[in-house]
């Protein structure tokens, strides 16, 4: 793996805000020997590229993707914060994300397409690739926005995925990108073509929120099958009531069934309930009225 950074030496050796061993913490101490900062800086680098098999040629790309405007504003660095990445990532996303699912529901309608591109870039979706991902760890953040739990924010991990693809895209091409823009959402669009395009444990969860239940839990009951055609059966519960199991071929499609069955329970048990969901679910069309 070829690691080279291309910023200028002038910018290099400018102090920045001082990271634990894991560089996972920023402290708000300027560290007077920069050097030490970009050479530690880069094993971390190395390892997520190792880890995640995204491996960049231009790791100050993969750098900046990481680097929010609050540890910019914080350490009067003339270094980029991820911004202007993250608004070409999200276009990235956008097209590739059409590209993939044009070519695979080919009998799907317009709007069957924008609504299942819709689940799919949504914030939810792209905060829970970033955790997995594990991208919060080596955020470049302000002390401010440290203090304030940045590292877990949705809205962060997902810029931050936006900004990652953007970085990659510059970095390798729109080919290297799409696929891997498709690996990461393989499980997660297998889940929503089972369930109309429709990301319901994102709906059932806002639900919860905005009825003032606990979060949905989702359990594995039990899997079964060979390892090549695997069944996992998943349970849901909210609101005090269980919901399932109910059976996909990966936990995620599992996971989704399961929320698509409690949304369609929770919908029948009152109006008020069903103006809820239907309120975010943004739907009138993606499912049939009960009526």
């Amino acid at each position: 793996m070829n690691l080279r950074l291309s910023r200028t030496p002038t910018s290099l050796s400018k102090p920045k805000l001082n990271r634990t061993a894991q560089g996972v913490k920023n402290t708000g101490t300027p560290r007077t020997n920069g050097s030490d900062v970009v050479s530690s800086r880069l094993i971390f680098l190395q390892r997520f590229q190792q880890r995640t098999g995204i491996s960049f040629k231009d790791a100050s790309l993969l750098d900046t993707a990481f680097t929010h405007r609050s540890y910019i504003n914080e350490a009067h660095t003339p270094s980029d914060d991820n911004e202007r990445l993250e608004f070409l990532g999200d276009s990235v996303l956008g097209l590739c994300v059409a590209h993939i699912l044009y070519e695979r529901f080919r009998d799907s309608r317009e709007g069957d397409l924008a609504r299942l591109k819709s689940a799919l870039v949504s914030e939810t979706t792209l905060a829970r690739i970033a955790q997995k991902l594990e991208i919060g760890e080596l955020l470049h953040l302000g002390k401010g926005e440290e203090m304030s739990g940045g590292r877990e924010k949705n809205a962060i991990l997902a810029d931050t995925l936006e900004a990652l693809l953007g970085a990659y895209y510059l970095d390798s091409g729109i080919k290297a990108v799409s696929a891997l823009i498709q690996r990461l959402l393989s499980d997660t669009i297998n889940a929503l073509s089972s369930t109309s395009g429709k990301d319901f444990k994102s709906i059932m969860q806002e639900y919860a929120q905005k009825r003032g239940h606990a979060l949905p839990v989702y359990a594995i009951a039990k899997s079964e099958g060979p390892e090549h055609a695997r069944l996992f059966y998943v349970s849901c519960i909210i609101a005090s009531t269980t919901i399932g199991p109910l059976s996909g071929r990966t936990k995620k499609e599992a996971e989704q069934r399961v929320a698509k069955k409690a949304f369609e329970l929770f919908r029948e048990k009152s109006e008020e309930d069903r103006v809820f969901l239907d309120a975010i679910a943004g739907k009138s069309n993606s499912l049939n009225d009960p009526d």
